[in-house]
């Protein structure tokens, strides 16, 4: 998991000093190796920089067509499933990891996460946090500073 997470730090630095270009080919390649998918997998996604990782490795954006704005941070320690046609507003925020209610159980130093899955056409407004086990059904529009604890339907 210390590799797992160094290797990530990498790649956000690099993705988060890069320089825009035109057409976003070199970002696009970071996002792929970050990601772990082929760059070809992900044609229609960009992520304004900066964007924090957990691990990187258990963002799944499905194929095409998500944009997320700046400052998007998503703690990766569970599956993040973004689907097509997705956008995020500025500062959006996804937590699959948590930790218990308990005082004596967060002293154990236990750690949760469970999957968060964001369904294809969503829109998710700036300043939102989604978290851990939510899942959003397709067409769902979380507004600008929710705290989304609970999942929705398809609309």
């Amino acid at each position: 998991l210390v590799e797992a997470r160094h290797r990530a730090r990498e790649i956000m630095y690099r993705y988060n000093n890069s320089p825009p270009t035109r057409d976003g080919r070199e970002r696009r390649e970071m996002l792929a190796e970050l990601f772990c998918v082929p760059v070809e997998s992900i044609p229609g996604v960009f992520i304004e920089p900066p964007l924090y990782v957990d691990f990187g490795s258990n963002v799944r954006p499905l194929a095409s067509d998500f944009y997320a704005n700046y400052n998007t941070t998503i703690l990766d320690c569970a599956t993040v499933t973004i689907g097509k046609r997705v956008l995020f507003g500025p500062n959006v925020s996804l937590y699959p990891a948590t930790h218990g209610i308990s005082v004596k159980e967060r002293q154990t130093g236990l750690e949760r996460a469970s999957e968060i899955t964001i369904g294809d056409d969503c829109w998710i407004g700036g300043g939102a946090n989604i978290q851990a086990g939510v899942t959003l059904g397709q067409g769902c529009t979380v507004g600008a500073g929710a705290v989304v604890t609970k999942s929705f339907p398809d609309w």
